[in-house]
């Protein structure tokens, strides 16, 4: 049925492109998104654009369309154009965001953010917008409460809910409540297909809640509702509407397939998660890869159960994308199991401690910082309850006052002063344990963060010890194939692969030797990275005289991994093609200083210089268009001087 509606689709689109083709000419095919930014002349519009085109990296990545909003926001700051300036700003947040990093992105929209009486209601929203999406992303759940309190402050109520976040926290009860009183009321009651998905989600919160009995009934009330939409002969549904019937279908039996697997009844599960699989997977979706991975561990995990080993493993060999915490520790529990079952027992045992590692060194850090977060959304639900009770305890006691002045005056004003002395000493004494407590709780915080930060540091070290090791296999595995290859032109490609991956690799080697994780050494750098050069290209190399110039510069890793690549290739051209008739009056000079914001980097042989066709041999040198897009992603421009002695290159960056 499901191949059925795609042939369906496909025709559709079909006929459409041949429309296209004999009924309209070339001029109104439609440009790709980026073009047609550029094409917008008013910088309102533009921004109007980018963020009402959802698939605007359809043709383009986030990247390109970054060096050409750079380019805007240079223009607007030269001519000081505050309102441009502020939208080309919001609009880097979204690209720092669609590309993930949040921080960058965060930190650009609070900076916008702070600024709040220049912003215009449309601005505000997007940066709102940008700011609940970036701290759901990086589990600052507290921060991401506050903004969408802050939207509902505003007015801006459109998709403004809590129950997505308390889902992400485990309170998959409290998520449950709230959803239902938020959604119910919103669906008709002849709307079938919303129905199936609203019962369909309040399964999940029970199943998540180990409530897999409850669950199944509301899957199944979900798979009803379902069933009289897709048989509704009466209501004329497109193709599309008939493919997410039939998705929505197949995902809630995979989810009563999982409940089964929950309750030990693995025999029903089978045949169910089986033909959820193969719906999604006929479906070529970004969206139906978490599916098919938690499908498919149930799955395997069922035929571990049924001792069905073969057909265990099979799942499991899967080797899927973009695997979450949660789910690789799954995967890892399931293979354990299976290498015990199968007496394996050395296999199983570097699983079980796979996981031991991941829960010790990451699963217990954001136990942690979901306890924080669980903190301080109950001190701020604390907060609004405090204030509630004194509001009634004001209201209380101006009605006493106002009962015992109508019976005595003057005996009045005595208990009422006694009254306010009590309260303010009450208030007094309430105050000073508030305090206390509030040391306290900021004492122990205080304690959590500084675990936190000393393990981050040393995860941050391990993870970059593991990248350059993982690199320095790669490197391993290209010199065995270097070993298997006899054309010479592969072997010094892989040659050359293989002296970029070393490049890479040491950036990390430095990272994880160094104290400070945030910057690496270039003097130190360079030296090393020239000595592994020198070792892919031993001839003539050892007999050239290096001078490097760099002590004393630090750069990050954002800029380190691109001068390690344009080093890389600079210093292999020189030592291949430099010095054809020998190298013994060969010489190199490397410079690099970092003052402040900027910086400047120079590179120079004697050699032999480059040809007069360079700039044409550029378009299809992999070399040469390597290190020019390096030197763009540095927002900078590669010089290139061929007048004097060998050849020249130098560039400034910031």
């Amino acid at each position: 049925m499901l191949k059925y509606y795609k042939e369906i689709l496909m025709l559709a689109i079909a006929c459409l492109a041949l429309n296209g083709l004999y009924g309209q000419s070339t001029d109104t095919e439609v440009e790709n998104p980026l073009l047609q930014f550029q094409d917008i002349a008013n910088d309102e519009k533009r921004f109007d654009y980018f963020f009402g085109t959802p698939n605007r990296y359809s043709d383009n990545s986030a990247y390109d369309w970054q060096e050409v909003v750079n380019v805007y926001l240079t223009n607007a700051q030269k001519t000081k154009d505050s309102n441009a300036i502020e939208s080309y700003q919001i609009i880097q947040a979204g690209i720092f965001s669609d590309i993930g990093d949040y921080d960058k992105s965060v930190a650009l929209a609070n900076e916008i953010y702070a600024a709040l009486d220049s912003v215009d209601s449309k601005k505000l929203k997007v940066v709102m917008n940008i700011l609940d999406t970036n701290y759901g992303n990086l589990q600052l759940f507290d921060k991401q409460i506050e903004i969408r309190q802050e939207k509902r402050e505003r007015g801006i109520t459109e998709g403004v809910t809590f129950y997505d976040i308390y889902a992400k926290l485990g309170m998959n009860r409290k998520a449950m409540t709230q959803y239902i009183m938020e959604v119910k009321p919103t669906i008709a009651d002849d709307d079938e297909f919303s129905l199936a998905k609203f019962h369909n989600q309040v399964g999940n919160y029970l199943r998540l809640d180990n409530s897999a009995q409850t669950a199944i009934s509301e899957y199944k009330k979900a798979n009803g509702y379902l069933l009289v939409y897709i048989n509704d002969l009466t209501a004329q549904k497109t193709p599309q509407e008939e493919l997410e019937s039939e998705l929505l279908k197949a995902e809630i039996e995979g989810n009563i397939g999982k409940c089964h697997v929950q309750l030990g009844e693995f025999e029903e599960a089978v045949p169910l998660l089986e033909n959820s699989i193969k719906v999604f997977e006929e479906v070529e979706s970004a969206g139906m890869g978490h599916r098919i991975v938690e499908n498919t561990l149930s799955l395997a995990d069922a035929h571990l159960q049924l001792e069905n080993f073969s057909a265990a493993k099979r799942r499991l060999d899967v080797d899927f994308e973009n695997v979450d915490l949660q789910q690789r520790m799954n995967k890892n529990r399931l293979l354990a199991a299976y290498y015990d079952k199968t007496e394996n027992f050395k296999s199983a045992a570097t699983y079980y401690k796979r996981n031991n590692y991941l829960k010790d060194s990451i699963e217990n850090k954001e136990s942690s910082i979901m306890k924080q977060q669980l903190v301080a959304i109950v001190a701020n639900e604390d907060l609004e309850n405090s204030r509630r009770m004194i509001d009634e305890q004001k209201a209380a006691i101006e009605r006493t006052r106002s009962e015992m002045q109508a019976k005595d005056e003057r005996i009045n004003l005595v208990f009422i002063s006694l009254i306010f002395t009590l309260l303010g000493f009450a208030g007094l004494v309430y105050a000073y344990l508030k305090s206390i407590k509030n040391q306290r709780l900021i004492a122990q915080q205080k304690h959590i963060i500084e675990d936190s930060l000393i393990e981050k540091e040393s995860l941050l070290k391990e993870i970059h010890h593991r990248v350059k090791n993982n690199l320095q296999m790669v490197s391993s595995l290209l010199s065995l194939q270097t070993k298997n290859t006899r054309s010479k032109a592969a072997i010094i490609a892989l040659e050359e692969g293989k002296s970029r991956v070393k490049a890479m690799a040491l950036i990390h080697q430095k990272l994880y030797q160094n104290d400070d994780l945030s910057v690496i050494e270039m003097q130190g750098y360079i030296e090393s990275l020239i000595n592994s050069v020198q070792s892919v290209y031993k001839k003539g190399g050892h007999n050239i005289s290096i001078t490097i110039d760099a002590e004393g510069t630090e750069l990050d890793i954002d800029r380190a991994i691109p001068f390690g690549l344009i080093l890389n290739e600079l210093v292999s051209n020189s030592f291949k093609y430099a010095f054809p008739e020998g190298d013994d009056d060969g010489k190199i000079y490397i410079h690099l200083r970092k003052n402040g914001e900027q910086g400047y980097f120079e590179y120079a042989d004697n050699g032999v210089g480059l040809p007069e066709d360079t700039d044409e041999r550029s378009l299809s040198s992999m070399g040469l268009r390597l290190i020019n897009r390096l030197v763009n992603q540095l927002q900078s421009k590669l010089n290139i001087d061929k007048t004097n002695e060998g050849v020249r290159f130098w560039f400034n960056f910031a």
